[in-house]
């Protein structure tokens, strides 16, 4: 009988851890299904193929066990529907630009692009390295969604337009696709911004709708063809210094996924993060020659007194938005200290080669 006392606990001992590996066995093994949906046109270069090829590293790392359809703008969910679909659980997954959301978190435009703000590579060690995934986490958790660095642009165009720009004149009264902050920056210059879906830029401009409009840089830009409907091409892109991409992820969605399918997710979002810069810096200069030599595009830069005058509209819009949102506040302390750091280094290292080279 004594023998008999302490071997039953025994034998539920291990009949409980026998159930708990079993149920452990069944987790790890549980194929997951899931939709991602893009603020982007279906497949296209660049922007659109992010999100296929990061599908395609999960796919291939998970052997199959978490499989993700990528669906692009319209196909089930609006562009702009992108984020509620992903904080509803609707969807899983969602690819776009974190300024798209500026009506629900104004603060969320820190983590895509600033003017005069960020370059890729200085976005990049600040979100990875600074602090500001972080802060991007919490910033996005009271909507159940879980953001990563999807991607970057690199520098951009600040666009395509059918008359010269020559001074801030030629800006008052003009309709321009320009979303974020640069947007405000563009109003308080005196144009009018207009937030369009990729999808619909150039009928919108061909059709009068708006009078210019920026979207990527010359590898997208050519691929959609506004060489076909816009005479002029006006760099540098101040308004989105070094655009990031996001992915947002339906933290229950999330929360469902073991550990190794987790790790799986975000080593596949680091890889598409670098790859798709890495395509931009390769791209850009081949779809640039094309754009002048073939096209006649006529490539021309900003007068600077209209750069300097954004420059400091840019500073005005920041610190009144800063001073009326206290979270908007925090986070851009966080990012002008890093500004501050990595601009001080860059004078001495990447900016005075480039002038010497």
């Amino acid at each position: 009988m004594r023998k008999l006392f302490f071997l039953i606990p025994l034998l539920l001992f291990i009949s409980s851890c026998a159930e708990n590996v079993t149920e452990t066995a069944v987790v790890q093994d549980k194929k997951f299904k899931w939709s991602l949906v893009t603020t982007w046109p279906k497949n296209l270069p660049g922007l659109g193929m992010a999100p296929e090829r990061f599908s395609r590293l999960v796919q291939e790392m998970s052997s199959g066990q978490l499989e993700i359809k990528v669906y692009g703008a319209g196909e089930i969910v609006p562009a702009m529907g992108v984020f509620d679909a992903v904080s509803s659980g609707s969807v899983q997954m969602g690819h776009g630009g974190a300024y798209y959301w500026k009506g629900k978190i104004p603060a969320a435009q820190f983590f895509a692009g600033v003017p005069f703000g960020f370059t890729a590579d200085e976005i990049n060690a600040w979100v990875n390295r600074g602090g500001g995934l972080e802060i991007w986490e919490s910033l996005y958790l009271p909507f159940n969604l879980l953001p990563m660095p999807g991607g970057n642009t690199g520098t951009q165009m600040f666009g395509w337009f059918n008359k010269e720009i020559t001074s801030l004149e030629s800006i008052k009264g003009l309709k321009m696709r320009i979303p974020g902050i640069g947007g405000e920056v563009f109003k308080r210059a005196g144009g009018v911004p207009v937030n369009i879906p990729g999808g619909e830029l150039y009928t919108a401009l061909q059709t009068g709708v708006i009078d210019a409009t920026e979207w990527v840089g010359p590898y997208n830009d050519l691929a959609f063809g506004f060489q076909q409907i816009a005479k002029y091409y006006y760099f540098p892109g101040w308004h989105e210094p070094g655009s990031m991409l996001e992915f947002i992820i339906n933290l229950d969605a999330w929360n469902e996924l073991p550990t190794h399918l987790q790790s799986i997710v975000k080593t596949a979002a680091k890889a598409v993060n670098q790859d798709l810069l890495d395509e931009y810096t390769a791209m850009n200069n081949q779809a640039l020659r094309e754009l002048i030599d073939v096209h006649n595009v006529q490539l021309k830069k900003l007068p600077d007194d209209v750069i300097n005058e954004f420059r400091v509209i840019s500073k005005s819009v920041l610190d009144e938005i800063a001073e009326n949102d206290n979270q908007f506040k925090s986070i851009y302390e966080s990012y002008l200290k890093f500004k501050s750091e990595v601009v001080s280094y860059h004078e001495i290292s990447e900016d005075a080669y480039t002038k010497i080279r």
